[in-house]
């Protein structure tokens, strides 16, 4: 499935249906009153959030919607019908936001949730409505209001307990593949990981949705590599695995690159919960591995784990201290 986090899309409500204009005619009944109905209510713009979805990828083939716009009304007082609404659907976690693709007009978190974004246009009057002791035959009707007009950008971030953080490279993919029953794209290369992934992780009586983030690197904050476009995924989780390649020529900047990223780019990145690994322990052997466990674990002043994703060694204590930490945010919320 290809994953698309971010759109611009055209949205328009329907315009109301017009007024009409017409007297009552019957046999024997030269002036009959006015009888001209009202227009239908323009459709409105609603967005609706559904579970069937996890990407907006279906935006880049339909860019404009717009409802139906309300009929007009027609003589002995029948008014038009209203026009059709037009629901966009979109996926949970999703925010509207204005054109400038800074302002935020609405976030969606929650399944099932509905909201009209743009009111359909009002029905015109017909003659009928301006009929009065002083005026008993009236020629005026009006046209329906138009509807309401939004160009605005939809953009997405996941709803995941917890993220999966670390430089290109880092295992990030392989751990949540073993631990769950994901799919990701696994090779031996920077940025194999090209959109986020979930993955449900299920460890003793807790489970859990762990989103792998693409690959950060130096400068993603201000837009370098794929990082930028991708941080804003990790705004919604309670903790972050962190992991590290425990074989980098230099694991202590490795760790300081991505905490820099995310503080950088703020909304309180930097602040979450933060659990340390050492991936990749089995390819340098215990010894060496908890050589560089305890330089990283000086340098950081944090407990640093040894884990090997390929082989599983030591993943399952790391899951159940990212379940409990996970449970603790929300049993406080």
């Amino acid at each position: 499935m290809q994953f698309l986090d971010e759109t611009k899309i055209n949205l328009m409500s329907g315009s109301g249906g017009s007024g009409c204009v017409s007297f009552h005619r019957e046999k024997n009944l030269e002036f009959g009153g006015p009888n001209g109905g009202n227009g239908g209510k323009g459709g409105d713009l609603i967005f609706e959030v559904v579970n069937n979805l996890n990407t907006l990828i279906d935006f880049r083939f339909q860019q404009r919607f717009k409802a139906d716009s309300g009929k007009g009304g027609q003589g002995k007082n029948r008014s038009g019908a209203g026009g059709k609404d037009c629901i966009v659907k979109i996926p949970v976690g999703t925010q509207v936001l204005d054109e400038d693709g800074e302002t935020l007009l609405a976030d969606f978190t929650k399944e099932g949730e509905r909201y009209t974004f743009l009111k359909g246009g009002d029905g015109g009057f017909g003659n009928a409505h301006y009929k009065s002791s002083t005026n008993q035959a009236p020629r005026k009707s009006t046209s329906g209001w138009p509807g309401q007009e939004a160009t605005v950008w939809l953009r997405l971030k996941l709803i995941a307990d917890a993220g999966l953080v670390g430089l290109p490279n880092a295992g990030k993919s392989t751990f949540l593949a073993a631990c769950s029953n994901a799919k990701p794209k696994i090779a031996d290369y920077p940025f194999t990981t090209l959109h986020p992934n979930l993955g449900v992780i299920k460890i003793g009586d807790y489970d859990f949705v762990l989103a792998d983030i693409p690959g950060l690197i130096e400068g993603a904050h201000e837009g370098t590599g794929l990082g930028h476009q991708f941080l804003g995924h990790v705004e919604r989780t309670n903790v972050l695995l962190h992991l590290i390649d425990c074989t980098h020529d230099d694991i202590v900047e490795a760790y300081r690159v991505i905490r820099n990223e995310l503080k950088e780019y703020g909304y309180d990145l930097d602040k979450k919960e933060e659990i340390i690994a050492l991936n990749k322990a089995d390819a340098l052997g215990e010894e060496l591995a908890e050589d560089q466990r305890q330089i990283l674990e000086k340098a950081v002043g944090k407990p640093v784990y040894k884990i090997s994703a390929v082989s599983g060694d030591g993943t399952r204590p790391i899951l159940f201290k990212l379940a409990e930490k996970i449970q603790k945010h929300k049993n406080t919320k």
